[in-house]
């Protein structure tokens, strides 16, 4: 009977890679010094539980011995100091390894688990099945993309900065939407009227919509100024919420069709209808040349 080894995993997190097997870890493709065992075994702990929080005395239970007459914290300090130096993460704004003071630390970066799957045969000893390590214990994904979004291993580098101007100036954009129109709410009106739409209904669907979205902009414009941490995970739960939002005031260009034409409108609706998926990819692009907007 065939003996059934251990499938070994790489795991993929902004432009770093880890082989679980090998110890190796490589920065866009490229092999970097080799980590001291101890940063090494503590990494591969933190990549195993993204998001969760791993505590001091676990990484004691786990990596050192009982019998093993060392200083733990100064161990654990100069490990964690190691692994920072061969990220570029800092502890005072990092980008992978948090610091949760005297209890433990976090990995707080997307890490992405690709699975080397072992096979009797032979022929199959290189299947791969690819694992999205988001903290959420989402089931193992098909070797084929199940859906047509990127994910921050797909896209172009960006740095963290012009990633927040854009992304500020969509926040802008939205901004001025919703307060024009309800600053002009009577020649809106008026133009519904004259087109002989549903005026009321629209009228009460726009209030609405300005009125829950001003706050949500004047969020996230003050988080990509202001460099929250986390944005992209904040941007990813209020996503379900602003792609309907965003869909409905796409049409806004509709409003001025008299001044602009109806080809500049649809042209105007066409862009408006994918920028909520472009200011995810924004993000995501910060993200994957390790350069986190969090």
């Amino acid at each position: 009977m065939p003996e059934v080894k251990r499938a070994s995993r790489t795991f993929r997190f902004g432009i770093f890679e880890l082989d679980d097997a090998t110890g190796e870890l490589r920065k866009e493709g490229r092999a970097q010094p080799r980590l001291r065992d101890q940063a090494f075994r503590i990494l591969l702990v933190l990549l195993e539980r993204p998001r969760d929080l791993v505590t001091r005395e676990e990484l004691r239970e786990r990596l050192w011995s009982s019998d093993t007459f060392v200083d733990f914290d100064h161990g654990l300090n100069t490990a964690i100091n190691q692994l920072r130096s061969a990220l570029g993460d800092t502890a005072a704004n990092p980008r992978f390894i948090q610091t949760l003071p005297r209890r433990g630390y976090r990995f707080i970066a997307p890490v992405e688990a690709l699975d080397l799957a072992p096979s009797s045969p032979p022929s199959r000893s290189d299947a791969r099945s690819a694992t999205r390590s988001d903290g959420t214990g989402a089931p193992p994904a098909d070797t084929a993309r199940s859906s047509v979004l990127s994910d921050a291993t797909e896209l172009p580098r960006v740095s963290g900065a012009i990633v927040r101007v854009l992304f500020g100036l969509i926040q802008v954009m939205y901004l001025c939407f919703y307060i024009v129109s309800l600053a002009r709410l009577s020649k809106v009106d008026e133009i519904l009227t004259e087109s002989a739409q549903p005026a009321r209904l629209i009228l009460t669907v726009l209030i609405a919509t300005a009125a829950a979205g001003i706050p949500v902009r004047l969020y996230l414009l003050a988080a990509a100024a202001f460099n929250y941490r986390g944005l992209h995970l904040k941007f990813r739960k209020l996503f379900p919420f602003l792609l309907p939002l965003d869909e409905i005031w796409a049409l806004a260009p509709f409003l001025l069709v008299e001044q602009i034409g109806v080809g500049l409108a649809i042209g105007a609706t066409a862009a408006l209808l994918y920028l909520p998926f472009a200011q995810r990819s924004l993000l995501l692009m910060s993200l994957s040349g390790g350069r986190s907007v969090d």
